[in-house]
């Protein structure tokens, strides 16, 4: 049993040296940007919830992620549970936190009690005409260009040194459920994609995603929900033609379905827009995949991985990865039973 169940995923914390060069990329992504008298850049999806992504002027790098506990009353068991004090929220729209640090450093922030606003109109799909059912009829389709409408913040992907101890940190806290776990060998398991526990209503095949690959502890991504599928790829060609540098996509996953486009902030730090994704309740257990399942698409553009002229197959990898975290295991064993 869990000491709390988080109700979903709340921000991500950056620094980088130039806030301004920051603001344009976030904004060019779809992001709502304002710098506050704190002298920190925030940022905002169109969720209603004060700020998704907050940059602090310093040396370019991930300072840590923001959970969301149901309420102030959760966030007190929390609190009494970690043996830290509960703190006002410094930030826009208020409320209350506690600062934990993960088995690899990774501050995490958890808050509640945050002022909200009404969300903000989001543009719907067109109506499409497929072989099978022709919906759009007399009318046709005529899109405005620029920015991706997003929508909220979704998921965050860390690399960790020990995705067990990880794993179990993040569990016996705030209440994941593993949607996928991911096994580079038959029984040795390097990732999970987990998912909040909300009971019977469905959510995000996963707000955090934990892998132990063979490179340092650190972010990977973290991914925003966008209006639906042209508004993905007008947000593409927005960002090309700003000359931003793209990461991944477009294409479809194979774990968790959603239709995905990766891109790079100034400092590198990948950042996702994503649509059309799975949605599960707690009821809908979990799953093994492969590393294979993990690379893959469903369509679209493979992954950087897998492209250029010396490119390993998909055995290679799961072979190296594999590779990788048993000899971490073994040390790992070593240092714990010293002969």
């Amino acid at each position: 049993m869990s000491v709390i169940k988080i109700e979903d995923i709340a921000h991500v914390k950056f620094r980088a040296p130039d806030l301004g060069r920051m603001q344009d990329f976030l904004t060019e992504f779809g992001l709502d940007t304002w710098r506050a008298e704190d002298a920190r850049l925030y940022a905002r999806a169109g969720d209603g919830i004060p700020f998704n992504h907050v940059t602090e002027k310093g040396q370019a790098g991930f300072r840590g992620l923001g959970l969301r506990a149901e309420s102030v009353e959760d966030l007190g068991r929390l609190a009494a549970s970690e043996a830290v004090e509960i703190q006002d929220l410094p930030t826009p729209g208020g409320g209350k936190y506690i600062c934990l640090k993960d088995p690899d450093g990774f501050l995490v922030e958890v808050v509640a009690g945050q002022e909200t606003t009404s969300p903000a109109e989001i543009p719907l799909d067109p109506l499409r005409n497929s072989a099978a059912a022709k919906t759009r009829r007399r009318q046709p389709v005529r899109l405005h260009s620029g920015p991706s409408h997003v929508l909220r913040l979704g998921h965050c992907v860390l690399n960790v040194t020990d995705f067990r101890t990880s794993e179990r940190w993040y569990k016996e806290r705030f209440g994941f459920i593993t949607s996928d776990e991911i096994e580079a060998a038959s029984g040795l398991a390097i990732g999970a994609f987990m998912r909040c526990d909300r009971g019977e209503q469905p959510t995000d095949h996963h707000t955090l995603f934990l892998a132990q690959l063979p490179q340092k502890p650190g972010f990977m991504h973290a991914a925003f929900e966008v209006a639906g599928l042209d508004d993905l790829m007008l947000g593409h060609a927005h960002l090309k033609s700003n000359n931003r540098k793209a990461a991944w996509g477009v294409g479809r996953h194979i774990l968790g379905s959603q239709i995905f486009d990766y891109w790079k902030d100034p400092w590198g730090h990948e950042l996702e827009h994503w649509t059309d994704g799975d949605l599960f309740t707690a009821a809908d257990g979990s799953n093994t995949a492969t590393v294979d399942d993990l690379l893959a698409v469903q369509w679209g553009m493979q992954n950087p991985i897998f492209t250029g002229r010396l490119a390993p197959s998909p055995g290679v990898v799961s072979f190296a990865i594999a590779t990788s975290a048993r000899i971490k295991r073994l040390f790992r064993k070593k240092r714990t039973n010293p002969q």
